[in-house]
């Protein structure tokens, strides 16, 4: 049921609203571009701004962790949006009914914030893949679904670009987490390469450390080359926009390579100059060869 008062001019205001927080906070990988079809871009930026929100609270900001876990802890009963204070909710509402969108989706969203609230090392590759599933991968499928689609095999594509994606940036923001307190290299693999996290405190990327990133940035590779099938199962715009994801990705985890992963130094973005060559990958992008 739509809320009161809530008319065309509001969820227009609304998804308006949205699209300013998704432009503002846009880095590495594009985010309801104008390659993306123009009936998906109002909903695509409506789930990113609740993401975005949603992970503010979680990490930004001096609140104590039960202030920061509030509201992200669903509500039985939650309020009626009012338009003006709550415009990504009103234009998220919107968007799900339009779209039938799962609301366990959003769910695993919140479950991961959550988590990041109270979490800040993993011991073990499974346990940083369960959190990608819940923080990444649910995004990749509500853009399926806004885009009509829902086939298992999109699904699997999308989880592996999404996990892929979320593991590059943490390899591109591992001084930045560092400095929170966080790492998601896990402890397993950091005692297998024989780290020594005081390197990290010193701002030092040593060949322990060099060595490790590897380990982790390969396992990405694959991860990037598992999914790559989701820009090839799909057509028209949309599938320009995935390859643009795909290529933005693996030249972040390129440029974290070639710059031995050393993040302290120069953390690697991605910027106007990188355009063209994204543009020309994606528009001569070619299916793989069966093995």
């Amino acid at each position: 049921m739509r809320p009161p008062h809530a008319g065309r001019e509001d969820i227009a205001s609304a998804y308006a609203a949205c699209e300013r927080i998704a432009r503002r906070h846009y880095e590495n990988f594009p985010v309801a571009s104008i390659l993306l079809p123009a009936g998906m871009r109002p909903h695509i930026a409506a789930i990113y701004a609740f993401a975005r929100a949603a992970d503010d609270f979680a990490d930004e900001g001096d609140r104590t962790a039960d202030e920061r876990l509030a509201p992200l802890t669903p509500n039985p009963q939650p309020p009626t949006p009012n338009p003006q204070s709550d415009p990504i909710f009103l234009a998220l509402g919107h968007s799900i009914r339009s779209c039938s969108l799962p609301v366990s989706l959003f769910e695993d969203l919140l479950s991961a914030f959550r988590q990041d609230v109270v979490t800040r090392r993993y011991g073990t590759w499974a346990e940083v893949m369960d959190y990608c599933r819940r923080s990444a991968n649910p995004v990749g499928r509500l853009v399926l679904r806004v885009a009509g689609h829902a086939d298992a095999r999109l699904d699997r594509a999308s989880d592996a670009v999404c996990t892929a994606l979320q593991l590059t940036n943490f390899w591109q923001d591992l001084g930045r987490d560092w400095r929170k307190g966080r790492l998601y290299v896990p402890r397993e693999e950091c005692e297998r390469f024989g780290v020594n996290e005081a390197d990290l405190d010193s701002r030092v990327i040593s060949s322990a450390w060099r060595d490790v990133l590897s380990e982790m940035a390969a396992r990405t590779r694959r991860l990037f080359a598992e999914g790559r099938g989701v820009c090839d199962g799909l057509r028209g715009r949309l599938r320009y926009e995935l390859r643009l994801t795909w290529l933005g990705g693996m030249r972040i985890l390129d440029r974290l390579e070639q710059a031995g992963f050393d993040v302290f130094t120069a953390r690697p973005t991605l910027g106007s100059s990188d355009a063209p060559a994204l543009l020309w990958g994606a528009g001569a992008w070619r299916r793989p060869r069966p093995a």
